[in-house]
């Protein structure tokens, strides 16, 4: 049996660059662009609320928050409603619906039909900008197996559909019930999934304030953000509070950033990883242990000097050291072959000392308002 060979189809990167190709369109400028994206949150903390919300607008053409949309016809499939729920939620989040809004609550599968539903709504309405599957699994194909390379290749299939309709598919989906420092591992399902789609949007409890919520705006054809969010039970639409492009710090877990804040009024510490951690834990009223601390600081290495915390480590004696210190007019140029200039690397002693005596720990005492700051917290009289 012969194999056919197929040539590569190659372009020079010369004759690409002076290609005049027609540019990403967006749902949402800078949040929401062509191809498949997927919205995940845990339930009931008002993904669908948004996704009504956001139908809306970019029928009419409104601006999403501080975002402008490009109008044209919206397709949501309320997959897990009734007619009752939607007709309620449309009263709730709108004075008008749209002529151009359409809403529909069964489909085909994506194994049964789906794609030619789709396909044959757009030919129907040539303007289609979105179709929303909310939510994604009650499209999947249950028979086969939830592993990596079925979850790759069902969002395949409905990127290939959204680049052919040159459209927005946004699914909705779930978040994992454990935690993760990284948005994306919270996703349902395998690394399939969060390496197929275009777009991710995450909606977790904030944690800077329970009431509210976080949306972490990740994609190949967007800028990466952080949207601080809260809901309002008035007219039961999200309400943008702050955004991480206006405000950089909200990018940084919340760990670094009461990290910067506690070294802005320490000024500096040199002793061991687990005393400096036992201290922060206090300041920050949340524990962490030293060895979780540490990675964080050596992952957010650059942005703690960016706003002033430098940092050098070791070991002496088997035992971790650590000699911290903020300062804003660094540039960093002082930090190198593990010391900071201009303040004494301290590690921890263990001296020589006569038996059944214990020894003595000697560490380099901490600035006046280190102390000041501890004891106002009632840590030392």
């Amino acid at each position: 049996m012969s194999i056919t060979k197929k040539k590569l189809t190659v372009i020079d990167g010369e004759t690409l660059m002076d290609m005049r190709l027609e540019p990403i369109r967006y749902c949402i400028e800078g949040l929401l662009p062509q191809g498949v994206a997927m919205i995940s949150g845990a339930p009931k903390i008002g993904k669908s609320w948004m996704m009504l919300d956001w139908t809306i607008r970019i029928a009419k053409g409104e601006n999403v928050w501080n975002f402008k949309t490009t109008k044209g016809t919206t397709l949501y499939l309320c997959l897990e409603d009734n007619w009752n729920r939607v007709q309620s939620r449309l009263f709730d989040v709108t004075d008008e619906a749209p002529g151009n809004a359409y809403f529909a609550i069964s489909s085909c599968s994506l194994s049964g039909g789906l794609e030619k539903q789709i396909t044959d709504f757009v030919a129907e309405h040539p303007d289609t900008v979105l179709v929303t599957i909310d939510t994604f699994q009650m499209i999947r194909n249950t028979e086969k197996d939830t592993g990596y390379s079925n979850d790759y290749q069902e969002i395949e299939r409905l990127k290939a559909l959204a680049d052919k309709l040159q459209i927005t598919i946004l699914l909705v989906h779930h978040l994992r019930k454990q935690g993760d420092s990284d948005p994306l591992n919270k996703i349902s399902g395998t690394t399939g999934i969060s390496g197929a789609i275009d777009t991710a949007l995450i909606l977790d409890r904030s944690s800077r304030n329970q009431k509210n919520a976080t949306l972490t705006c990740t994609g190949r054809d967007i800028e990466s953000r952080e949207l601080e969010l809260t809901f309002s039970a008035d007219t039961h639409t999200w309400k943008l509070l702050s955004d991480s492009i206006e405000n950089p710090e909200m990018l940084l877990p919340d760990e670094i950033n009461q990290l910067i804040r506690y070294m802005k009024q320490t000024s500096m510490y040199v002793g061991s990883n687990t005393d400096f951690a036992e201290d922060f834990s206090s300041f920050c009223c949340k524990s962490i242990t030293p060895s979780v601390l540490k990675k964080l600081m050596n992952k957010y290495r650059y942005e703690l000097e960016s706003y002033g915390v430098f940092f050098v480590s070791g070991r002496s004696n088997g035992k971790r050291f650590l000699n911290i210190r903020y300062n804003p007019e660094s540039d960093g140029s002082d930090v190198k072959d593990g010391k900071i200039s201009g303040v004494k690397t301290a590690v921890p002693a263990v001296p020589v000392v006569p038996v059944n005596e214990k020894p003595i720990t000697i560490r380099v005492k901490p600035s006046e308002a280190y102390y000041e700051e501890q004891r106002r917290r009632g840590r030392y009289r």
